[in-house]
């Protein structure tokens, strides 16, 4: 049995939403036009508005886009039956990640900056994915065996968004190991 392992093209909307997540992310979502993007795709507002009804359905689908890949990495990071070595992997990731070029902020803090109405679905889609996050630290807090996990969740969730913020002004391992050892001894 022969099996096709050439790559398909990327369709039109994969396109599109290729552009704007590296537009979005690298100069601001209301700063990036739906004109831009048609141009840096190559197709029409016909076509454009055919994959999304509006800006926001784009916006949104960026996100979510974003969403997946992070729950990706979180869910690989952690160690089964290890939350130290959990906490230290997550730390390591976000202080690389904070630190590496390129890097703009969190996706999500940036567009919650951006969407100030908590009923816009682009908030919707921040908060849904923000409240995800919330609830792994506080999952990973409970295997540790620590009194009230949700708190410490949420002093985790604290503690990743200010790494978020310092890795434009930090040197990576020194804020990983920082982060490391705050997760850490949050978690005692």
């Amino acid at each position: 049995m022969n099996v096709d392992t050439t790559e398909r093209p990327a369709t039109v909307r994969d396109r599109i939403l290729a552009a704007a997540t590296e537009l979005f992310y690298a100069q601001g979502i209301r700063a990036t036009s739906a004109d831009r993007i048609i141009e840096a795709v190559g197709t029409t507002k016909v076509t454009f508005y055919r994959h999304f009804r509006t800006k926001g359905d784009l916006v949104v689908a960026y996100l979510e886009g974003q969403a997946a890949a992070e729950r990706e990495w979180m869910n690989s990071a952690q160690q089964s039956g290890d939350p130290v070595a959990s906490l230290r992997a997550l730390a390591t990731g976000i202080g690389a990640a904070s630190c590496s070029p390129g890097f703009r902020g969190c996706p999500f803090i940036n567009a919650a900056a951006e969407y100030s109405d908590s009923a816009d679905s682009v908030r919707v889609a921040v908060d849904a994915h923000r409240e995800w996050t919330y609830r792994q630290f506080a999952e990973i807090a409970a295997e540790a065996s620590v009194n009230e996990p949700e708190s410490v969740g949420r002093q985790l969730m604290i503690l990743r968004d200010g790494a978020m913020v310092n890795g434009y002004l930090g040197d990576p391992t020194v804020l990983a190991d920082s982060l490391g050892a705050a997760f850490v001894s949050i978690t005692r």
